[in-house]
């Protein structure tokens, strides 16, 4: 199979990528993100952790049993029931996959396992073999492979194939690797495991070092067949390889690689576009592909160049990646049609009619302040509709902020808490804090704000501005999320969506504990 020189995408932004700290998405966000990505062409997504919560369990079940171009894949531990529940979600799939693991390195087996090496080729050998009775596509995967022993590699690779998995994924899960090593390693593990051919072998790379998309392009270089990635390098700590310096980097280079994706790169930017805006994480300016500064060229010599010849200082074109693209222009006299065909498009349709009207009044009253709706007004309005739709026990009702020049900014609340309404008004070193101040006067949630960043959605200084708010208590971090055209608005709306995410119960259990 390692002939093939076509790298599959398998995209993990749902499952690990959701494991930055704040960054959970709800069910519908979820779907819309996969929608997103089986446009987009992604060969595997991996959905979620079905045993994790019955939040995760659903959102896998959903996914799978509504993408019918992309293979539907649920993580899962070398447990019985952890794969059993997999199973139950992907049930409906038009393909799927379960991904079981166990940790192989000694560090993991002495310490996390307290497992003897042979006890966990005996697990992980059981784990596929029930997978395999349950679907016909199984990943096993070797959780801390870089710091693993290569002769227990090779010994517990070889059993795993023999007992059904057809992907072999090799992550460096605490990015320690570097590239000249992990794809000699690659390299190393398919020259001498007898069955190699048998399987897929894949890579799965943290960012730690700064490394992920060099490890995992040495990786296929060595003969890995498939990258395990995410939107925008999403992930816990530094995050993971970024599926887009991924793709393009085998597209642009291919002189060089000679290896391809089935990727329709045209889709990257929108889905950049929307997975920060459903997780609050802006992208950066200057982030490879999808950052608002990757093709501008401000240098005098630079443009110069560009003006007699684009190839001069492009290696790929702006249009190639999605940006100036998929771009249709609402305003205030557009219909409803023409707004939900729109919707329909990103990858968004509402379940009743009910959810649309409200989504359409939201347009109209953001038409009334914005002249241009562009797609990431609408992301973000969509994603504001389904907050709001949401059980709330705080909601804003009204926000007055009294603010100049030589005076301390004072701000004055109201929100509706169930069925009551409360007003509160403090004073701050700015209009945020006095609003944050006032709010927490009457809620007194105790929680630590561990973030306040401000994003704006398109240009123009009647551009929404998207807030973040993460707040962290008992060990427990959400992120709220808050568009509005005035800023001191979505902020005010982004703290009140973090407050409410602390008060929902359902809370995912973390793979590796």
């Amino acid at each position: 199979m390692s002939a093939n020189n076509q790298v599959i995408i398998f995209d993990t932004t749902l499952r690990d990528g959701e494991q930055s700290p704040g960054a959970s998405m709800t069910g519908e966000e979820k779907l819309r993100i996969a929608k997103q990505l089986e446009k987009m062409r992604v060969d595997v997504i991996e959905a979620g952790f079905a045993i994790a919560s019955p939040g995760d369990f659903t959102a896998v079940q959903t996914i799978a049993n509504t993408i019918k171009d992309s293979t539907i894949c649920s993580l899962s531990r070398a447990l019985d029931k952890d794969i059993d529940r997999a199973g139950e979600a992907l049930k409906n799939a038009n393909s799927g996959r379960i991904h079981t693991f166990i940790a192989t390195s000694p560090i993991h087996m002495e310490y996390k396992l307290q497992m003897e090496p042979s006890q966990v080729v005996e697990q992980a050998v059981h784990a596929v073999k029930r997978a395999r009775n349950l679907v016909d596509d199984v990943e096993f995967s070797l959780e801390d492979a870089s710091r693993s022993e290569f002769d227990f590699m090779c010994r517990i690779i070889e059993q795993v194939i023999d007992a059904g998995a057809r992907t072999i994924n090799i992550p460096d899960t605490v990015g320690y690797a570097v590239p000249n090593e992990f794809g000699n390693t690659i390299a190393r593990l398919i020259e001498n495991i007898p069955n190699a051919d048998k399987a897929i072998f894949s890579v799965h790379c943290h960012n730690d070092l700064g490394l992920a998309v060099a490890n995992s392009l040495a990786a296929v270089s060595a003969g890995a067949r498939q990258v395990e990635c995410t939107i925008n390098g999403l992930g816990e700590r530094a995050g993971n390889a970024s599926l887009e310096e991924i793709v393009m980097a085998l597209r642009t280079r291919q002189d060089i690689l000679g290896l391809h994706t089935a990727i329709d790169a045209t889709q990257i930017v929108p889905a950049s576009r929307l997975v920060s805006g459903v997780t609050g994480f802006p992208v950066q300016p200057n982030k490879a592909i999808v950052g608002a500064n990757a093709f501008a060229h401000e240098s005098g010599i630079h443009q110069d160049g560009m003006l007699k010849h684009p190839e001069t200082y492009e290696i790929m074109t702006a249009e190639s990646v999605g940006w100036k693209t998929n771009k249709m222009v609402l305003g205030k006299h557009s219909g409803r049609n023409a707004f939900r065909a729109r919707l329909e498009e990103l990858g968004t349709v509402f379940a009743t009619d009910a959810e649309l009207n409200d989504a359409f009044s939201r347009f109209k009253i953001l038409a009334d302040k914005k002249h241009e709706i562009f797609d990431e007004d609408l992301q973000a309005l969509v994603s504001d509709t389904q907050t709001a739709n949401q059980y709330e026990k705080y909601k804003l009702s009204s926000l007055s902020v009294m603010s100049q020049t030589g005076e301390v900014p004072v701000a004055s609340v109201t929100i509706g808490v169930d069925d009551s309404e409360q007003q509160a008004e403090a004073s701050g070193s700015g209009p945020v804090d006095a609003a944050f101040k006032a709010i927490e006067a009457m809620v007194d949630s105790q929680a630590a704000l561990e973030l306040y960043s401000v994003n704006a959605i398109t240009s123009g200084t009647d551009s929404q501005g998207e807030v973040t708010v993460r707040l962290e208590k008992g060990g427990r971090i959400v992120n709220g999320l808050g568009a509005d055209t005035d800023i001191i608005i979505a902020s005010a709306k982004a703290y009140i969506h973090a407050l409410n995410m602390l008060e929902t119960t359902d809370q995912k259990a973390h793979p590796q504990v």
